[in-house]
């Protein structure tokens, strides 16, 4: 006879980005199984938890069960944490050498990669916050650039683009907020 296999819980990650959805995957599986699926939501203006917020509450709704939304934010700390929850348009408007221009005025370089994931069980549930934190500083492109600004965030000497998958999931702002979910989780198996 088998051995019990171990709880698992199980999300729909609310996202059309396939990178996110493949890092989320590498770092909660197999322990939290993940979904995803795509949804268009109106991003309020606001703080990265109020729009984080906002989006897993309209998400839950729109699922009717439960779901993990993601907004991240790249932070210079030279500009008062501009760009913020803004960075998605502008790296689209700027482009990575444009992020550089940017602090080209300012001699602090220095950054903060910020993944705030918000869960809830489903509609009528207020969601909970897991909010990852990596500290880093902003340098020209260096890396392939699929992945958003990764080739302008250095942590520690390299660049996101520059590092591998596993490394990256080892210390960045996205595992870090996820270690924390994964906590959470873990917390409620035992209650």
């Amino acid at each position: 006879m088998s051995a019990p296999s171990a709880v698992r819980h199980n999300v729909n990650f609310i996202t059309g980005n396939a990178n996110k959805l493949r890092e989320v995957k590498a770092i909660l599986e197999p322990a939290i199984q993940v979904g995803s699926q795509e949804l268009d939501l109106i991003e309020i203006q606001g703080t990265v938890e109020e729009v984080t917020l906002d989006k897993c509450r309209r998400a839950a709704d729109l699922i009717e069960g439960p779901v993990l939304v993601e907004d991240t934010c790249l932070c210079f700390n030279a500009l008062n944490g501009l760009p913020g929850p803004y960075i998605k348009w502008f790296l689209t408007s700027l482009g990575h050498e444009g992020l550089n221009n940017l602090l080209a005025a300012y001699e602090d370089k220095s950054a903060r990669a910020v993944c705030t994931f918000a869960y809830s069980p489903g509609p009528g549930h207020e969601p909970l916050l897991f909010q990852g934190v990596t500290e880093g500083r902003i340098v020209p492109a260096r890396g392939p650039g699929h992945f958003g600004w990764d080739p302008v965030f250095e942590y520690e000497g390299k660049t996101y683009a520059e590092m591998d998958k596993v490394e990256k999931n080892k210390i960045s702002h996205r595992f870090k907020a996820l270690e924390k979910l994964q906590a959470w989780f873990k917390k409620e198996m035992t209650s």
